[in-house]
């Protein structure tokens, strides 16, 4: 019993299906927690961006190679494909915003360790993630206006969000390196992300319980469409950057950067602007990211 209670603790996928589950079975109820999802979503973006150093990027040359190749896949790619099908395939302009909210997302962070875990080029990794997040403080306002401006959203306070979640929390988390405390940071970060991450999709999934039950229809088209996207265009873009050479080390982040989003960061935002119905793709996305980085955890030796 202590084993397995010790795997719920510390697994990361363990962790997120904990969470899917939780949500299932709690339902609305979650929704009392709801107020608690920005303060939530700053500390783990608070954390999980001290794995981040700006020296490495001092140290790195060309550096707007990275940074534009994954402001390009990360957003311009992803979205030429996403969105298309997610305005075909989707019922309601709700989930469609939804869409439209993980097409403005940063990148995961989690593309950072798994650019370790997989053999990638880390400081690449690093560059190409930082690179666009600090992008999405102008593309995320731009493209929510651009595609979803009947909402009646004011992309002012949009851009405001984004400075609170992606500016602050990144200067912040330089506080969080400072060399007395980081060795008990950098303990604490791994479970801080996970517990984090997890609480933001219990929520979005409680809140949705019903679409769980009720819309299986619905919840396929939801997964076809990321799966589509993510495995397609991941798929695609390791065959292109195969044929031009690209060493492994780079084409597997390139490969992470096409794809990986933080559904952290689009659960909330989703469900601050838009309501629960467009959190729906967002906790969607949680399962299909983790389906996929272990894909490629099986699959990296092939690539």
């Amino acid at each position: 019993m202590f084993r397995y209670l010790k795997l719920l603790v510390l697994n990361r996928n363990a962790i997120l299906v904990f969470a899917v589950i939780a949500g299932v079975a709690v339902g609305e109820h979650a929704g009392s927690l709801k107020f608690l999802t920005f303060p939530a979503l700053a500390l783990t973006m608070t954390f999980s961006m001290t794995g981040m150093r700006f020296s490495q990027i001092m140290n790195m040359k060309h550096i707007y190679i990275p940074v534009s190749t994954g402001v390009l896949l990360n957003y311009i790619v992803f979205s030429l494909v996403l969105l298309p099908l997610a305005y075909w395939l989707m019922p309601t302009k709700e989930l469609f915003y939804g869409f439209v909210v993980i097409a403005a997302t940063p990148p995961g962070v989690a593309i950072i360790p798994f650019a370790f875990i997989l053999r990638g080029n880390v400081v690449y990794a690093i560059v190409s993630v930082i690179g666009a997040f600090l992008s999405s403080i102008l593309l995320a306002p731009l493209m929510v206006r651009l595609f979803a401006s009947s909402s009646g959203i004011n992309p002012v306070d949009l851009f405001w969000m984004m400075i609170q979640l992606v500016l602050a929390p990144l200067l912040i988390s330089r506080l969080l390196l400072w060399k007395p405390i980081t060795p008990y940071v950098e303990k604490v970060r791994g479970k801080v992300v996970d517990w984090g991450f997890a609480f933001l999709i219990f929520v979005a999934v409680g809140l949705n319980r019903q679409v769980f039950f009720s819309s299986p229809l619905l919840l396929l088209k939801v997964s076809g469409v990321l799966v589509i996207t993510i495995f397609g265009l991941g798929h695609l873009v390791n065959l292109l950057t195969k044929q031009m050479n690209m060493p492994y080390e780079k084409r597997i982040v390139n490969v992470m950067m096409v794809g990986i989003k933080s559904s952290g960061f689009s659960v909330f935002t989703a469900l601050s602007l838009f309501g629960k119905e467009a959190a729906i793709p967002s906790a969607v996305l949680a399962v299909v990211v983790l389906i996929y980085l272990i894909f490629l955890s099986l699959k990296s030796k092939v690539l």
